[in-house]
């Protein structure tokens, strides 16, 4: 089960990859996870990755596309995984695409390379304004919470890890309507690149989590 989770920043597509992910005991890879990875230790690919993800613009895809296809390869993939903001434009999805195809010779036993489904978690851009601005993240560990819908049980304190929750840059109102507009430009094209592939299947973001997961759910298993 291979599946690309498609969604503007702040839908919930990261939450349901994750519950995906257990579900299915499938990897949930998450290429904000890698980048803040490299960022707290200051690599070179985190200095310059900080330097977009702080203007609210995406990670070029030449800083993007080796890491996250070289994560693909590891053993704990055989079985699937779960992308999480990655492809986010045409060029990665192609890259994607051509580095699963050159894996395809080496696969036994019929195992499937290309991508099974591309989720799209749709919700209006008024709704994730006010979504991301209520968000607070745990520069720690990369944990994220909601003052409204996911508050930490420890107030401003991560649950996991104990630092304290702050509110990124990237999720403050005018950061997100330059993420949109961006997401809008680049990353949207994907939802007719994957649509031509027949593998687009879109649900609406705007219910209730558990409600958009069992959506998913559906799909996967119909």
């Amino acid at each position: 089960m291979k599946i690309v989770m498609l969604g503007a920043p702040g839908a919930g597509k990261g939450t349901q990859a994750k519950m995906i992910a257990a579900k299915y005991q499938v990897p949930h890879i998450s290429s904000g996870d890698i980048f803040r990875t490299n960022i707290k230790n200051g690599t070179e690919l985190g200095k310059k990755a900080k330097e977009y993800i702080d203007q609210g613009l995406l990670v070029p895809d030449e800083l993007t596309v080796d890491l996250v296809i070289d994560r693909v390869s590891w053993d704990d993939c055989k079985n699937g995984y779960i992308l999480d903001g990655f492809p986010r434009t045409i060029p990665q999805a192609e890259a994607l695409d051509a580095a699963l195809k050159k894996s395809a010779s080496g696969l036994e036993n019929g195992t499937k390379a290309t991508l099974d489904f591309a989720i799209n978690v749709d919700v209006p851009d008024e709704n994730i304004v006010t979504r991301m601005s209520g968000r607070r993240a745990c520069l720690g560990c990369g944990a994220t919470y909601h003052i409204i819908y996911n508050p930490s049980k420890k107030g401003d304190i991560c649950e996991v890890c104990g630092e304290s929750l702050v509110l990124r840059d990237d999720d403050k109102p005018e950061t997100v309507q330059k993420r949109l507009s961006v997401y809008h430009d680049q990353t949207q094209p994907l939802i007719d690149y994957y649509t031509s592939q027949g593998i687009l299947k879109t649900v609406d973001g705007t219910q209730d989590m558990n409600d958009v997961f069992a959506a998913i759910v559906k799909i996967l298993e119909a």
